[in-house]
């Protein structure tokens, strides 16, 4: 076996915080080379799909296209409690009234785009880069969008109304936690490696919390401006106790939320998955 292994995480600020460690050799996995891939979320989802990446971050909702390849590991996942992805305009709006409308989606396989089609009506759906979606509104290529990342704490400053907190309404109606990104290994690594690289995981994550002010320095080189208490409070939101360890609480939401896609017809069957730990 190569004495590389590539793990494939995204240029934002959270996966930065959780990775950082990895990234400057303060947790190893065994004796392995890290090879960190960033590239967005949606590139990764596509490349998990190939089979191409030992580890990776990807959208839950890729989970279930690559379920056959990959194990999701208990460690890493991000999940919004009680908040999630903003679904945003510029005039106000109600959800019943983007039935028809152009809603732009960042990426067609991201965990956004899933929760689009859970929770809206039939819309025409505008696919763009995550980062260019207040610029399709604002240009009116659509009527309204789908934000994540850091943009779920700025909207309201840049005068966008929220039409719906795919978060908020997740928790209100599961009462549980939203899934929305997961870590996952190839399931040709066999278990006993994918287990190490779980632990390495979250003692990365742990790294960065007795570290926090080092970690985050380097996490908002991935912040796109970002001021730094805004971004201490994003990392915070998506670097949290569950991932460290999703638990069962995050186990069962990963189950409801994969049930739901089957319930919209995103796929046919919901998968079956098991944690690594």
């Amino acid at each position: 076996m190569s004495k590389v292994l590539q793990i494939g995480h995204s240029p934002d600020p959270d996966d930065a915080f959780m990775f950082c460690a990895l990234s400057h050799g303060a947790v190893k996995i065994r004796d392995f080379e890290i090879d960190h891939v960033l590239e967005d979320i949606q590139s990764l989802n596509e490349r998990a799909m190939k089979g191409d990446l030992e580890v990776t971050a990807i959208s839950a909702h890729a989970f279930l296209s690559v379920a056959d390849k990959y194990w999701i590991m208990a460690s890493g996942a991000s999940m919004g409690e009680g908040y999630g992805p903003v679904v945003i305009s510029k005039q106000a709006l109600s959800v019943d009234e983007l039935e028809g409308k152009r809603v732009a989606i960042p990426g067609e396989i991201t965990t956004a785009a899933l929760l689009s089609r859970i929770f809206l009506p039939k819309f025409e759906a505008v696919v763009r880069p995550f980062d260019t979606i207040f610029d399709a509104v604002d240009k009116g290529d659509a009527d309204a969008g789908v934000i994540i990342h850091e943009g779920q704490l700025t909207y309201a400053d840049k005068g966008y109304h929220k039409i719906l907190d795919f978060g908020e309404q997740w928790e209100k109606e599961t009462g549980l936690p939203l899934p929305l990104g997961l870590d996952v290994v190839r399931r040709d690594l066999g278990r006993e490696l994918a287990g190490e690289i779980n632990t390495a995981m979250r003692a990365s994550i742990d790294w960065a919390y007795e570290n926090e002010e080092e970690a985050l320095t380097y996490s908002l080189k991935f912040g796109r401006g970002l001021e730094r208490e805004l971004g201490r409070r994003f990392v915070k939101m998506y670097v949290s106790d569950i991932t460290k360890d999703m638990g069962d609480a995050g186990e069962k939401a990963l189950r409801e939320l994969f049930a739901r896609a089957e319930a919209a017809g995103v796929v046919d069957k919901a998968p079956e998955f098991e944690l690594i730990r």
